[in-house]
């Protein structure tokens, strides 16, 4: 009785520190919503207020898109996301297939140097890159946030640790009954990896949707601006913008993340829960 009274007050004290935790992180966000629709002269005073309080200036939403193009940075951002984030799956899928289910030598070295892309920061890389993309006379277009994002180290290592726990037997059978490695790879190994596969996918998605620097160095036109880089501009001159329309702007730019995030829950539960029971 004793062992069964301390599990429930250790399961409820969990439970408490899980509520604690969910809100201390809930905070920064419930801050930017209240702060979108106050006037900016009262946006900063201490102590920080959470909750929104009349009277609500939704002129400052109206306000972001009379500001700068809202749409066509969305767009931008969006096409620049998808397409990078579907590409690279891809590329990350076959690589992966390829160092856990096809035999050739080498597939040591190249697994580390893989593993050694991912400690690499992208300044370290942004000088070649930007010559790279010269020479192809890709800088102002959105092939130059495109291309160099279709590769995504980390998501090789989440793939190929996810196909090796996959039995072998899958191939042998597949491979008896007539299929080739093509089948097999679309056929029968991409669909048992969907959870990891939708890991992958929302967390690269993220990181190009959120991405600042890459858009800084190769974008030097407003048509062709991304969401962070765009709404940089409602910063003002020396900062002297409203904070109120920017994290009005801010708002409105995490929609489609937490959009995809709730889709996707359900496959990333599955996705970390396969990689921690089996990887």
């Amino acid at each position: 009785m004793t062992v069964l009274n301390f599990s429930k007050i250790r399961k409820g004290a969990l439970s408490l520190l899980a509520l604690a935790i969910a809100l201390l992180t809930l905070l920064p966000i419930l801050w930017i919503a209240a702060t979108s629709l106050r006037e900016p002269s009262i946006s900063m005073k201490l102590p920080p207020s959470f909750l929104p309080k009349p009277p609500f200036i939704w002129e400052n939403y109206a306000q972001v898109f009379k500001s700068l193009p809202f749409f066509l940075y969305f767009r931008n951002s969006f096409v620049v996301a998808v397409v990078a984030t579907s590409v690279q799956l891809i590329f990350s899928a076959m690589a992966a297939f390829a160092l856990t289910r096809i035999p050739w030598k080498g597939k040591t070295p190249v697994f580390l140097v893989i593993l050694a892309a991912m400690m690499v920061p992208a300044q370290v890389t942004i000088i070649p890159l930007f010559i790279v993309m010269s020479k192809l006379h890709l800088i102002n277009t959105l092939y130059s946030l495109i291309l160099p994002a279709t590769v995504y180290p980390l998501a090789v290592f989440l793939l190929k640790q996810f196909m090796a726990t996959i039995p072998a037997s899958y191939d042998e059978a597949a491979h008896i009954d007539g299929a080739g490695r093509g089948t097999v790879f679309w056929k029968i190994i991409l669909p048992m990896v969907k959870p990891s596969l939708t890991v992958a996918g929302m967390m690269h998605f993220l990181f190009v949707w959120n991405d600042f620097f890459r858009p800084l160095i190769f974008i030097n036109s407003q048509t062709k601006m991304t969401m962070p880089l765009g709404l940089h501009v409602l910063q003002g001159f020396m900062g002297a913008g409203s904070i109120s329309i920017v994290l009005a702007g801010v708002l409105l730019s995490i929609i489609p993340p937490f959009l995809i995030f709730m889709v996707g829950q359900k496959y990333l539960m599955e996705g970390m829960a396969s990689g921690g029971i089996k990887g």
